[in-house]
């Protein structure tokens, strides 16, 4: 717990209205300037009274006052909406737009065309407030789960975060993907169950959800006055007020007692959150034991401990579009979540074979910094840095220690979504973007001090491909720049070549993926691309050992090519953190030690495309015991030839198997449909792992072949009259059955045939 907490300062404005003409105070006998300055006294730290500390250094004072979070959900849980009110409260943005921009401006945080026109968000952008003296810097994540690298991203620089889950449709799968995401980076967080005038709204029904589905520790904060069209207001547990939201945007906050006819709901939630927060904090269970009476601030400093070590999520309420509960929320974000200094940072130094070292994440410190995310913006690359330590000044040269470049820093901005304004320096906690500075999403920069790289990010492998090409030959240019600016900014878009065809080739996490980039270029670029058929990524491997014994013998006139190569190949254990193994058990000196390296490609370059279908053969291990050389005809490319025909000498041997990636499909759909659309799967060589009752819906889990997957939404919103919904993520690459193998087999044959 930081020395310094809200809870010690005055609650006389617990809401400070930002509407010029009505103001509005907890305690109405002060007057508004004299209150003001109260808050600022106090609660800004104020200058006056710490500086005479001086223990405490000189930057813990703004470190305490700031907070980088990010804001994650399922599809259409209104994330971006609710950003939208935050920078409207906030002071950030002057009018409200909605997210499918009717009004032809769009969302502040959707600043991409094609983000206002289909209304979901894309890409991360960063956002900077203020809110109560405390410095907010917002994240707003994209909800889809092709756009997961995004979110991961993302969530590998914030402090804290906040889930939001709709009211009416709960924790659906994608939540559960954003949920784990959130485990695995350690992010603390709260939850806020929006869209409470939703037909329907249930938030006694979500939160269950939450604690059985997502396995949380969580309790509400707050109990809904009225739901659905009589959504009014919300009654704060832990200050027992009740708060009504007036005027034409939610701006005028009235707090008033808790309703008479309430008061026996609220006083049992309240016990509830009580009990739930003392089962993992001793000083409050001792308070709750001894049956003392709990003060709000005591509660409050108990509900942040709890947040923080990540054992609690506080559960705050509202509906984001209309104007209800967000200032509350923003008030829960700096009461309980935490400040850059109060989280442990973790970086790998280089110079130690990549051993652990914590940031405590003072300025005083040497820089480090991470670049999370990259854009090409009107000037030349953007790139956004969280500084985990030090100060990074305009000016100052910085190293990049993936690289070891030394890169002068030209501009330092303050990102708001699309635009920028533009600041001297930055420090420790903050979350800026500098321009012109070449780099990779993930890269590490520092000061040169010290060697220190910020744990990389996991990047899951592309699970469908497709063939694009400029219509028009003119384009090329502009068509090549495009796609090389889309790879560095997301890890999860390759480009390559098909050897075959010559055509280009996009790899992706799924057809929406895959789509919007080719969208992209069509934007951007001004570049019409035609779009080949989607295909999927098949991998081949080997299911036993073969030996091989391959003698490469070519003689024409002058130095001829000599070079055998004997051993075996072999499938790598399951679990095997590597696709390809080779290893070298040559005795003695039968094959010069210089050429080994030649073999070792050789069986590389052979391993990209496995004879069964052409598509790249893992899990496999190459082992050398043996081979021949030739005192003057061996060469590197002898060896590299004898390894290539080696390969495909014992591979048919070994008896190789295709394998297909499979998809974890979840789809919710009314149960009246169920049979047909679990029938589908069925056909579709599905396998049904789980089947859950959710109200009127049923949830089927299913692992299917993605080769199957193809217009599987239309397929599934005739069969549903349109009221099915389906999300899917890679689970694994296994093997096909046999006529689905021989099938493929006798395609891949027929179209060499005929080319």
């Amino acid at each position: 717990m930081s020395r310094f907490s809200r809870s010690s300062a005055p609650r006389l404005l617990y809401y400070t209205i930002r509407s010029s003409t009505t103001t509005t105070t907890a305690t109405p006998s002060f007057s508004l300037l004299a209150a003001t300055f109260h808050l600022r006294h106090f609660s800004a730290g104020g200058n006056f009274a710490r500086k005479s500390d001086s223990n405490e250094p000189w930057w813990k004072e703004s470190a305490q006052r700031m907070r980088n979070i990010g804001i994650s959900a399922h599809i259409d849980s209104g994330k971006t909406t609710l950003t939208e009110r935050v920078l409207y409260y906030t002071g950030r943005i002057h009018e409200i737009h909605e997210v499918r921009g009717r009004d032809g401006v769009g969302a502040k945080m959707d600043s991409m065309d094609l983000e206002r026109e289909k209304g979901i968000t894309i890409q991360s952008a960063a956002t900077f407030c203020t809110w109560k003296d405390y410095k907010i810097n917002i994240i707003d994540t994209p909800g889809h789960v092709d756009f997961t690298i995004e979110v991961e991203r993302a969530l590998r620089v914030l402090d804290g975060a906040v889930l939001v889950l709709c009211s009416v449709g709960g924790v659906q799968s994608q939540s559960i993907t954003v949920d784990r995401q959130m485990k695995r980076y350690e992010v603390p967080r709260l939850a806020f169950i929006n869209k409470l005038d939703r037909m329907g709204a249930d938030p006694w029904k979500v939160l269950n959800q939450a604690r059985s589905k997502l396995r949380h520790h969580s309790a509400a904060m707050q109990v809904p006055i009225g739901l659905e069209d009589d959504f009014k207001g919300l009654i704060d547990l832990v200050h027992l007020k009740a708060y009504y939201f007036h005027g034409s945007m939610g701006e005028n906050i009235v707090a008033e007692e808790v309703p008479a006819d309430m008061e026996a709901l609220v006083s049992e939630k309240r016990r509830e959150l009580i009990e739930t927060v003392s089962e993992i904090d001793d000083k409050l269970a001792e308070a709750f034991l001894n049956d003392e009476p709990i003060s709000a601030a005591d509660l409050e400093e108990a509900v942040r401990r709890a947040t923080i070590s990540r054992k609690f999520i506080p559960v705050f309420m509202g509906s984001a579009f209309k104007n209800k509960g967000v200032q509350p929320l923003l008030d829960g974000v700096l009461s309980y979540l935490p400040c850059p200094i109060e989280v442990n940072n973790y970086a790998l130094d280089q110079t130690k074979n990549e051993e652990k070292v914590e940031l405590p994440g003072s300025p005083d410190g040497p820089l480090v910094a991470l670049a999370f995310k990259l854009e090409e913006g009107r000037f030349g690359q953007l790139t956004y840095l969280r500084i985990y330590e030090g100060v990074i000044r305009k000016g100052d040269f910085i190293i990049n220690v993936n690289t070891g470049k030394k890169i002068k820093v030209p501009r330092l901005v303050r990102m708001h979504s699309d635009e920028m304004e533009d600041i001297q320096d930055a420090h420790a906690g903050q979350i800026v973007a500098v321009f012109g500075v070449d780099c990779a999403s993930g890269d590490t920069f520092t000061d040169g001090s010290v060697k220190y790289t910020m744990t990389s990010m996991n990047v899951p492998e592309p699970v469908m491909s497709l063939a694009v090409q400029p219509v028009s030959k003119d384009s090329g240019g502009q068509f090549s720049k495009a796609l090389n600016r889309f790879q560095k900014e997301d890890p999860t878009f390759r480009v390559g070549l098909d050897p075959e065809s010559g055509q280009t080739i996009i790899s992706g996490m799924g057809e929406l993926h895959l789509d919007i980039y080719v969208e992209r270029i069509k934007r951007e670029y001004k570049v019409d691309a035609s779009v080949g058929k989607p295909r999927v990524n098949f991998r081949e491997t080997v299911t036993q050992r073969a030996d091989f014994d391959y003698l490469h013998k070519k003689q024409s006139g002058g130095q001829g090519q000599y070079g055998r190569v004997i051993g075996y190949i072999e499938p790598l254990p399951a679990g095997s953190p590597t696709k390809f193994e080779f290893e070298n058990l040559l005795v003695g000196q039968a094959i010069p030690s210089n050429f080994i390296p030649a073999i070792e490609k050789g069986f590389k370059e052979a391993a990209n495309s496995g004879s069964l279908i052409g598509h790249p053969v893992e899990n496999l291990r190459v082992v050398l015991i043996d081979g021949a050389a030739h005192a003057v005809d061996s060469s590197e490319l002898a060896f590299k030839m004898a390894s290539i025909y080696a390969f495909r000498q014992c591979y048919t041997a070994s008896r190789p198997v295709i394998l297909e990636p499979v998809m974890l499909v979840e789809l919710k759909v009314p149960t009246e449909f169920q049979g047909a659309v679990a029938g589908d799967i069925n056909k579709r060589k599905g396998i049904i792992v789980g089947n859950d009752q959710e109200g009127d819906d049923s949830v089927i889990t299913a692992h299917v072949p993605l080769n199957n997957m193809f217009g599987y939404s239309t397929a599934l919103r005739s069969m549903t009259q349109g009221k099915g919904e389906f999300t899917m993520e890679y689970k694994e690459h296994s093997p096909v059955s046999n006529d689905v193998q021989i099938q493929l087999v006798n395609t891949y044959k027929g179209n060499k045939a005929a080319e």
